[in-house]
């Protein structure tokens, strides 16, 4: 099995930058919107975003939560593993709000056809786009894109894109794994 870096801790540090400047333009105050993290990955990425926008932009008050999509998924008990569920964690509503999915790699686009479907026990949302740090363009199943991408990757499929993050697995850093 081998490794090649494909963002390096400074990398990611620049793109959540320009990611978040992006929402801004988009979004301005974030009064009508609402930023929502995929669990389990996509948190650490909606948590950095946000904490960006507040801290270096002084956005005060941002809609932040989690969405756990294990039972809305496509092959939920058609796997050999057991499927663990996360804690969705939202305490407001998403009616009439845009919508912002966050989540670290698009791959075949299934967990966000599921984060689709788990988002309407919340409320009908004015819109919903989508924001990822990687996005593997050739890997699509379903024709879902994302609204903004840190990179784009051509990865193969046998390849697998690891994200690590520094408040899970101590530092920041993306690899293409290859068998």
């Amino acid at each position: 099995m081998s490794q090649k870096v494909l963002l390096t801790s400074k990398e990611i540090h620049i793109i959540l930058h320009r990611l978040a400047c992006q929402l801004l333009e988009n979004h301005l105050d974030f009064s009508n919107t609402a930023l929502i993290g995929i669990q389990p990955r996509g948190v650490f990425l909606a948590e950095r975003l946000a904490k960006i926008l507040k801290e270096e932009y002084k956005i005060k008050h941002i809609a932040l939560g989690f969405l756990d999509i294990t039972f809305f998924r496509d092959d939920f008990g058609r796997l050999d593993r057991t499927l663990t569920a996360n804690t969705t964690e939202m305490n407001f509503l998403v009616e009439d709000k845009k919508v912002v999915f966050i989540d670290d790699v698009l791959y075949t686009g299934r967990s966000i056809r599921a984060a689709l479907t788990a988002i309407q026990s919340f409320g009908r949302p004015a819109g919903i786009e989508l924001l990822t740090l990687i996005d593997r363009r050739f890997s699509r199943h379903l024709p879902i894109q994302p609204n903004y991408r840190g990179r784009q990757v051509d990865a193969i499929n046998e390849e697998k894109v690891k994200v690590m993050w520094k408040e899970n697995d101590g530092k920041d850093i993306v690899y293409l794994v290859s068998k």
